[in-house]
């Protein structure tokens, strides 16, 4: 890999999820570990700080640049790339000269501020332009490598080593399948952007279970240029009812070869990240083949530590079982996907046939929900409070399949329905969004169907 920083292999993290940004000592602590791992850049791109997006012309207040400049200093004094990312697209007027003003004005509060390093973003706009920008252009693609190449060209005379990174508005597979940005749009970027400008991309899909060698070979000859990977495989913005702790995996160490960097984008929670973050930064390091599992579990044996409880202990097996229940957005770990085949299993075979298999399921399933109450006695509260709503829910379930198991294996009404007093409709499994969920099923090619006939809600007397 080349040594010079306009050329350098990227290797780090993207604060780029939708949610409340990490806070001031998070992010230290985030550079802290990142120079003593090894990886060398941070991208400030948090959606929810609302001038980076939003309202992306309107400058820094004092303040809110002085916590900048901490950020910069903490990256510089670490040897760590800080790269301030900026996304107009939502309303920028391509056409608009007074708009590339603006674009400069806010980069140039960054340069003083000590940063040399930055990104343009067009992911998640509009998929329209106005008649102007249209008539001056003729294509999304155009108009963006316009405002891409020019203030380029300004942050290159202020900044002669600077990296500059574009994000497109179609950034994975799926995304430029459906030409979504106009027809030929990578086309387009790979004939006009200027090739010193990185381009961003996530894989196949938003959040990509692989991505391989000739996946990253084909983008290369549309692009023109080695992308940059943008990595959403442990984001969770998605979906608030999980995290993700599992190893990074579904890539070949090769793939280091085909890209110009990799960037993750993880958790919102930071407390939740340190497993992803350490296999991350093992495998931009590692020689020959890649054990993912491996990585996790020995990962895992690091991150214990933050689990001391003012009670019980929690073993380094506990961990992992829990782990193993929030591992990545397609896959379970090898303990969580067994106790669920077992479940499974349990309740499709008829209960006179249990024996000593529902005995077993009781054992295993109380181990975990005791767990789940276990994390109420962390002292790291920061972490507890990220994993407690998520993992209550866990706890909920597993104990509505243990009274069932006990009710029907109990032998005396096999046939009598189950009930709990401790999930009654609406305020278990209720809400509107429980209540949307359960009109559609989905399958497994992705597709959906009504789940069941849904019957018109009757009044309280008695009218359709």
């Amino acid at each position: 890999m080349a040594n010079s920083d306009s050329t350098r292999f990227l290797s780090g993290v993207i604060e780029g999820f939708y949610g409340q940004p990490w806070n001031p000592s998070e992010r230290i602590e985030l550079f802290d570990r990142m120079a003593t791992w090894g990886l060398n850049t941070y991208l400030y791109a948090p959606k929810d700080d609302m001038k980076h997006r939003a309202i992306w012309r309107e400058a820094y207040s004092a303040d809110e640049l002085a916590h900048l400049e901490v950020l910069i200093q903490g990256c510089q004094t670490r040897g760590i790339h800080f790269i301030y990312a900026l996304s107009p697209g939502l309303d920028i007027r391509y056409s608009d000269a007074s708009e590339l003003e603006r674009l400069q004005a806010r980069f140039e509060q960054m340069l003083a501020a000590g940063c040399d390093d930055f990104a343009l973003l067009f992911d998640d706009i509009p998929d329209r332009m106005n008649a102007a920008d249209r008539d001056a252009f003729g294509s999304f693609a155009s108009a963006q490598c316009h405002i891409a190449n020019a203030l380029f060209r300004w942050t290159r005379e202020r900044s002669p080593r600077a990296r500059f990174l574009f994000c497109p508005t179609p950034y994975c597979g799926r995304m430029a399948e459906r030409r979504l940005g106009g027809e030929n749009y990578l086309e387009t970027i790979g004939r006009e952007l200027l090739s010193e400008i990185d381009v961003f991309w996530t894989g196949p899909e938003i959040i990509s279970r692989d991505i391989t060698v000739p996946h990253v070979q084909e983008l290369q000859r549309l692009l023109r240029r080695k992308p940059l990977l943008w990595d959403n495989l442990h984001a969770n913005d998605y979906d608030g009812r999980r995290f993700y702790c599992g190893p990074y995996a579904g890539r070949p160490p090769e793939l280091r070869d085909a890209v110009s960097g990799i960037l993750i984008n993880p958790n919102c929670e930071f407390s939740l990240n340190f497993v992803p973050f350490r296999t991350f930064a093992e495998f931009i390091r590692c020689d020959g083949t890649w054990n993912a599992r491996a990585a996790y579990l020995s990962a895992m044996e690091e991150w214990l530590p933050h689990f001391e409880t003012i009670g019980q202990p929690v073993t380094l097996a506990d961990l992992v079982l829990l782990g193993d229940c929030y591992y990545l957005p397609y896959e379970e770990g090898r303990e969580a996907e067994a106790f669920f085949e077992r479940a499974r299993h349990l309740l499709a075979t008829d209960p006179k046939q249990w024996s000593d298999d529902a005995a077993a399921f009781r054992l295993q399933s109380s181990r975990l929900r005791e767990l789940c109450v276990r994390m109420t006695e962390l002292k790291n509260r920061p972490l507890f409070y990220a994993l407690s709503r998520r993992i209550w829910e866990l706890r909920e379930e597993l104990d509505l399949l243990e009274r069932y198991v006990t009710t029907k294996g109990d032998g005396k009404l096999p046939d009598a329905p189950c009930r709990s007093d401790f999930h009654l409709p609406a305020t278990y499994r209720g809400g509107m969004v429980p209540r949307l969920q359960r009109l559609l099923l989905q399958h497994p090619d992705g597709t959906f169907t009504l789940e069941k006939a849904v019957e018109p809600r009757m009044d309280t007397d008695g009218h359709r």
